[in-house]
């Protein structure tokens, strides 16, 4: 078998680009990370809260996100695919009317985004949802 220059660049150039790509597990492993930094090592459990988000997300760029989270005082977002997990964060006073927010948030993959709510009691909630991300909007 005979390869062209352009056939062993492109094999040469794959092999190196190859070990410098992140691995996913490592990227969940910062999200839990920065849930923990969040809740200062408290346990999370289930609650009121609420988060909304789409079953699969045709642009990556821009996935519509809400929660509901009644009498929270602050709520943290984190898309454990990311590398950076943390793609939100509000603070409510206790002159807020609702603790509901929506926003948009941008994911790198399919991966699950989680909500983290620090309660007015201290103690803290979580809410996840699974979004598939397609390549190019074409459902692939």
């Amino acid at each position: 078998m005979t390869l062209s220059r352009r056939q062993v660049l492109a094999i040469s150039g794959g092999a190196i680009a190859f070990p410098g790509l992140p691995a996913v597990p490592a990227f969940a492993s910062l999200a839990e990370d920065a849930i923990s930094e969040f809740t200062a090592g408290a346990t999370v459990g289930a609650g009121e809260l609420t988060l909304t988000a789409p079953e699969i997300a045709e642009n990556g760029n821009s996935v519509p996100i809400e929660f509901d989270a009644p009498g929270a005082v602050a709520v943290a977002i984190f898309a454990d695919g990311n590398p950076t997990p943390q793609v939100g964060g509000f603070t409510f006073g206790p002159l807020s009317g609702s603790r509901f927010a929506s926003t948009r948030i941008r994911l790198a993959t399919t991966q699950n985004v989680i909500a983290i709510a620090q309660m007015e009691d201290g103690s803290f909630q979580r809410a996840e949802a699974n979004v598939k991300v397609t390549i190019g909007g074409c459902g692939g």
